[in-house]
């Protein structure tokens, strides 16, 4: 039976940050992720977790300075210092919120930029990041992201992202697969997930196109479920997705997997 995280960055958006825990759990979510929330105290964080009985599963590294377009350092050349920091920073907040995954955004390739030397900078960043994770038993994840929603973006294919954690070769590396962004880059959902599980730690999903509520678009989420429990698929899965409206007005899709 699959287990779902809200991603409070998107769902229940009508209400300030730290009331989305409570609106989590009572719409019967166990697990939440969001992008980052850096600038709330890590003991209310976890305070708002443990009130609601909620699990943290995921979040994002600090990805840079938002007003300078940033999306990740980690192929930034010149900024390894401070994604360096960045990674401190992160697996503070994991600690304290015992929180077993955060994703590393790769960065954008500028204009004249050679990507085949910011794929090596990134290859050494993320090498990097998953030893000091290791000390803190965190697992480390790379996520490709599709060139529509995010253009110049380093890692667009699962593919991409397959060789560079076979070549890197760190059992703190993983592979964080958002149906969304793959069936945009490439289809072929329920091939690709079977091909990549060993290496998959987190899924994510939304509907296609839009990315609204699963039930929304072209993808057959349910048959998707029920493979990922044929496979073995024993992670959560990230509801990150943009409502029509209300949250709770749209998780008609989600009864049906919730615990009886």
């Amino acid at each position: 039976m699959p287990r779902f995280a809200a991603n409070l960055s998107l769902l229940f958006a009508d209400r300030p940050f730290e009331k989305r825990f409570a609106a989590a759990a009572a719409a019967g979510f166990s697990g939440v992720e969001y992008i980052g929330a850096y600038d709330m105290p890590m003991a209310d964080l976890k305070r708002h977790l443990d009130d609601n009985g909620l699990t943290q599963i995921l979040f994002n590294m600090p990805f840079g300075d938002e007003m300078r377009g940033d999306k990740g350092l980690a192929c930034r050349p010149g900024r390894e210092d401070e994604f360096r920091d960045s990674v401190v920073r992160a697996l503070d907040y994991a600690t304290a919120l015992e929180c077993p995954l955060v994703h590393c955004m790769a960065g954008l390739v500028q204009k004249g930029e050679n990507s085949g030397d910011l794929a090596r900078l990134y290859c050494d960043n993320l090498l990097y990041a998953a030893d000091e994770a290791a000390k803190a038993g965190v697992t480390i994840l790379i996520e490709p992201i599709n060139p529509v929603d995010m253009p110049g973006y380093l890692l667009n294919s699962v593919e991409q992202a397959a060789v560079i954690l076979q070549e890197l070769d760190h059992p703190n590396l993983a592979l964080q697969f958002d149906i969304y962004h793959a069936q945009i880059v490439g289809g072929n959902i329920a091939a690709r997930l079977d091909r990549h599980i060993e290496a998959i730690r987190h899924i994510q999903i939304a509907g296609v196109p839009g990315r609204h509520e699963p039930d929304s678009g072209e993808m057959n989420y349910p048959f998707l479920f029920y493979m990922l429990d044929r496979i073995g698929y024993d992670g959560w899965i990230g509801c990150e997705y943009k409502p029509y409206g209300l949250t709770e007005d749209g998780l008609g899709w989600i009864r049906p997997w919730l615990p009886k």
